[in-house]
């Protein structure tokens, strides 16, 4: 598949539209020529590089538009304080230009290859699930199954509800999808774990440990320390450690966005 950006260099987009999401996470829209998709192999990031005062900054980003979207691709940037870039974000309106560079593959997703895959995701670590499961639910001939376990802090902080479950909606037994919430206090009507992402719970919803099933990971920090272990300082995958681990997963099972 051909991208409209290259590995090897930066190419500035222009902003369209901002969209928020919840209060402190919106959608960036950028434009791409009519007709013409960002053409990102799944799954893959890009790097976002912006100018703040004389300092250039860069960071990954997971793009949430699958290459059936022609005309713009979209980016969902969550506000953190200490955060330049996303801070950065915060200051754009429509009309400015961010440059871009890509696409840079994670990990190549096969259909079929796998019986089941099982996603453990917190806050933005949905955005790499997302495009995997997108790609396999209008995949023709793909019978990959997913758990997702999806981690917030409140009801509210879950990004994308709506395109997920409809997702899962639309491929009955394909996509289950199971919320994790520290705060359960008034909700509406989704249904919660209450607490955090623990032994006891995975232990009760993943598959055993088998070569027809894989488990990504994608969170922050401190969550990704306790599951599976960071990644390497260089990015590689790092031994697996963490929860994961005790329950008698391997590096071949998992892999860590």
């Amino acid at each position: 598949m051909t991208s409209v950006l290259t590995p090897s260099e930066f190419t500035p987009f222009s902003l369209a539209e901002i969209v928020p999401v919840n209060h402190n996470t919106k959608i960036y829209r950028f434009k791409l020529p009519d007709q013409v998709s960002l053409g990102l192999p799944v799954a893959s990031c890009v790097l976002v590089r912006g100018k703040i005062g004389d300092e250039l900054v860069t960071r990954p980003y997971t793009p949430i538009t699958s290459n059936r979207v022609k005309g713009h691709f979209d980016l969902m940037i969550k506000s953190y304080p200490a955060g330049k870039l996303s801070a950065h974000f915060a200051t754009l309106k429509p009309g400015q230009t961010l440059e871009f560079q890509g696409p840079f593959k994670k990990v190549e997703y096969v259909p079929k290859k796998k019986k089941c895959i099982a996603m453990i995701a917190g806050g933005t670590g949905i955005t790499p699930m997302l495009q995997v499961i997108e790609e396999s639910l209008n995949h023709p001939n793909d019978t990959t199954k997913f758990l997702l376990i999806f981690a917030n802090v409140t009801e509210g902080d879950i990004l994308l509800r709506e395109r997920l479950e409809g997702f899962a909606r639309s491929a009955p037994g394909r996509l289950e999808i199971r919320y994790v919430l520290e705060k359960t206090e008034g909700l509406s009507k989704v249904k919660a774990s209450k607490g955090y992402v623990t032994a006891d719970l995975l232990k009760s919803l993943l598959p055993a440990p088998a070569p027809d099933m894989s488990i990504f990971v994608c969170g922050p920090p401190p969550m990704m320390k306790a599951i599976s272990g960071d990644k390497n300082p260089d990015k590689s995958q790092g031994p697996l450690t963490g929860i994961l681990a005790q329950l008698g997963y391997t590096s071949d099972h998992v892999f860590k966005f």
